[in-house]
């Protein structure tokens, strides 16, 4: 059973089903003749997060009949992926679904009809100048990490011969610029909020240097800030996609599949011919297009409004799913927790997110509408985290926790105080707060030893905790005001808002000695 198998249609498509693959239901190679054409949809970023969702849910359009244009994928940054990933299996791959029950689901993706490396060295490059330049072209997307959006100031200078993603764009941009001005949605999918915004700045500080140096007409520039011509709509995506994982690759090699061979760039890019991904997945877009559009609402993709995708990411970010994240991440590396999926067998961590997700934070979620916040953290809490196929780690979520507490935790609290809410209600959210005074010590429950994780502010923040000492109650507790206080660190001064004394009684609490974590957590865990 191999992916060119299918391809050149030699195989026996009721074995692949009877061993459970969902076969593509469309002529692939009709699909590549007619979208090499009339393309429609360029995507930059070839990873696995593309391919087990953007590429699998145009899969899924596809599958209805309803639909003929696949996906062209572009890479900016790991061109082995292009050599190693796509090209040997003809741009098929394999989706496999990880469940939570530790059930699998098995889905080969046809909808990339062309794989190009994106850069001026390698010749593809002048095809996607050629796709930039048809009128049928109607977005490009992305999904290259928020870093892949920045620029600095050395590939600024280099003129029209960039190196960073955005300014290959911006070049692209500039050739459908001079063929007619012809109308593009610049649509980002990654994983950060208004996206959109991010990708436009990155493609402006281009433009502009460009008209600056007189590389380009001041009219590109005004190409760019037409929305009629040019739109940056902004996109919720949420669906984690860890590295191939071994117990996957054993359960595909029991059904004959023979395409499971791990693959590992120079660059440490982790992918193979197959993807593996949880089972829960939501992308909702503003609909802000100029051109028309791929309908990827037919593979379950929500297109709203601005101000809708505004509200699912709040919700996402500061309630039913970061929050929740970073408490287990917090106490589970105090309390020695290697894996997420472990920490929801522990009965005082899972009611602990639960209560904070449902009693405390939910007061002040807006509903978007097209998301119920409580079916989604019902998701969270029942399928995601427990899903023993996800290999996530407290600390690999505990990364920069300096950064994440402001959005995660401050932004509830200050609707609380915006909205005159009971701040009586609030116990286990500040219990999360006094945790990371804790956290900062670097010791487990036990006393031993261990290594927080890396945040910018780690070392100004361990300094401020320094002279506190576990198992000494008659100290000078003065340092938890000095953190406390710091809005930088928590969106709010939280003495201002009411809370920092009761905060200050939890820390001491956790300071008591070896095994008062684990105490104080139970303590308010079950007294809420």
């Amino acid at each position: 059973m191999k992916l060119n198998d299918i391809f050149c249609g030699n195989y026996n498509a009721a074995e692949w089903e009877q061993k459970g693959y969902e076969l593509p239901k469309f002529d692939i190679k009709a699909l590549r003749e007619k979208t090499a054409k009339e393309p429609t949809w360029v995507h930059f970023g070839g990873g696995n997060i593309f391919r087990a969702f953007p590429a699998a849910i145009l899969n899924d359009a596809l599958n209805t009949g309803k639909y003929d244009r696949g996906v062209i994928v572009a890479e900016t940054f790991d061109f082995e992926v292009i050599d190693k990933a796509y090209a040997p299996y003809n741009n098929l791959s394999l989706c496999v679904n990880l469940c939570s029950d530790g059930s699998i689901e098995k889905k080969v993706i046809a909808s990339v009809t062309e794989a190009l490396k994106a850069d001026p060295q390698f010749e593809d490059w002048n095809r996607l100048v050629e796709i930039f330049k048809k009128p049928s072209l109607q977005m490009i997307s992305f999904t290259i990490t928020e870093k892949g959006y920045t620029f600095n100031e050395a590939d600024l200078a280099r003129g029209l011969k960039p190196v960073f993603a955005m300014g290959k764009v911006c070049a692209l941009l500039l050739e459908r610029y001079k063929t007619g001005e012809l109308p593009l949605t610049i649509q980002s999918m990654d994983n950060c909020s208004h996206n959109g915004d991010k990708v436009k700045a990155g493609v402006f500080a281009y433009a502009e240097r460009w008209v600056k140096d007189g590389l380009v007409p001041a009219t590109f520039l005004d190409y760019l800030k037409d929305e009629t011509k040019v739109t940056f709509p902004w996109s919720m995506i949420d669906k984690i996609t860890p590295r191939p994982h071994e117990k996957v690759k054993e359960l595909l090699a029991a059904d004959g599949f023979e395409d499971n061979n791990y693959i590992e760039t120079e660059k440490h890019t982790f992918t193979a011919p197959f993807v593996n991904a949880e089972e829960v997945q939501y992308l909702v877009i503003e609909d802000h297009y100029i051109n028309g559009r791929p309908p990827l609402d037919l593979g379950g993709a929500l297109y709203t409004t601005r101000e809708t995708v505004d509200k699912v990411e709040t919700m996402k970010v500061t309630t039913c799913l970061n929050p929740l994240h970073t408490a287990m991440s917090i106490y589970g590396c105090m309390l020695d927790y290697t894996l997420i999926s472990a920490e929801m067998k522990d009965e005082d961590l899972r009611a602990f997110i639960q209560k904070i997700g449902y009693m405390e934070a939910m007061p002040v979620v807006v509903d978007p509408g097209v998301l119920n916040p409580y079916e989604f953290i019902g998701a969270v809490l029942n399928k995601r985290l427990p899903n023993p196929f996800m290999p996530d780690a407290p600390q690999r979520i505990a990364m920069d926790t300096s950064q994440k507490l402001p959005i995660r935790f401050g932004e509830t609290l200050k609707k609380y105080i915006a909205r005159g809410l009971d701040k009586s209600n609030l116990v286990l959210i500040p219990l999360v707060l006094a945790g990371y005074a804790r956290y900062l010590k670097g010791l487990k429950d036990d006393l031993t030893a261990f290594e927080p994780s890396p945040d910018p502010m780690l070392a100004e923040l361990q300094a401020i905790v320094a002279p506190l000492e576990i198992g000494k109650a008659d100290q000078d507790w003065s340092p938890l005001k000095a953190l406390y206080s710091r809005k930088d660190v928590f969106g709010l001064d939280l003495y201002e808002a009411g809370l920092g004394d009761q905060i200050e009684g939890m820390v001491k609490e956790l300071y008591a000695g070896p095994g008062a974590v684990r105490q104080t957590l139970h303590k308010y865990v079950a007294a809420r």
